[in-house]
């Protein structure tokens, strides 16, 4: 199975020009714990995660004191992407090893979509599951 098959294609992402106000609501009401960054071409300039915002908070004293600021500040800058055609189990490695909680999928630099750890895993299991298993099915009770 590839990235291709479980990727986030329609994704809110941010620009140079939003702010820490702008990717929190963006978290909130679409439920994602990180945001991509793209230029005008849609191509992945950074990452924003909500630890990212979490240490800018502690460091500054308080959320509220950076609401304005701009949310690239705080993105790592040129984050690691996959291709669309990357296998799920290879893509999840990666990301456990490299402690990566989003990964943007590029085709030809241009951001397709994401995936985040949770669906690599969810992705695993559902495939291990359908998969005939060698293994002796449990005995039901009664």
């Amino acid at each position: 199975m590839t990235l291709r098959e479980v990727l986030h294609a329609h994704i809110p992402t941010l620009d140079r020009h939003s702010t820490l106000r702008d990717a929190i609501d963006k978290m909130d009401i679409y439920q994602f714990p990180a945001l991509v960054l793209v230029d005008g071409d849609q191509r992945p300039i950074g990452v924003l995660t909500e630890g990212d915002v979490v240490r800018a908070a502690q460091g500054r004293g308080s959320v509220v004191s950076l609401a304005y600021e701009p949310a690239h500040q705080y993105a790592t800058a040129e984050p690691i992407c996959a291709s669309p055609d990357q296998e799920i189990s290879d893509a999840l490695h990666e990301m456990m090893s490299r402690g990566i909680t989003l990964l943007p999928v590029v085709q030809e630099s241009i951001l397709l979509g994401v995936v985040l750890r949770v669906d690599l895993m969810q992705a695993l299991l559902l495939d291990a599951s359908a998969a005939p298993s060698d293994a002796p099915e449990p005995d039901s009770p009664g």
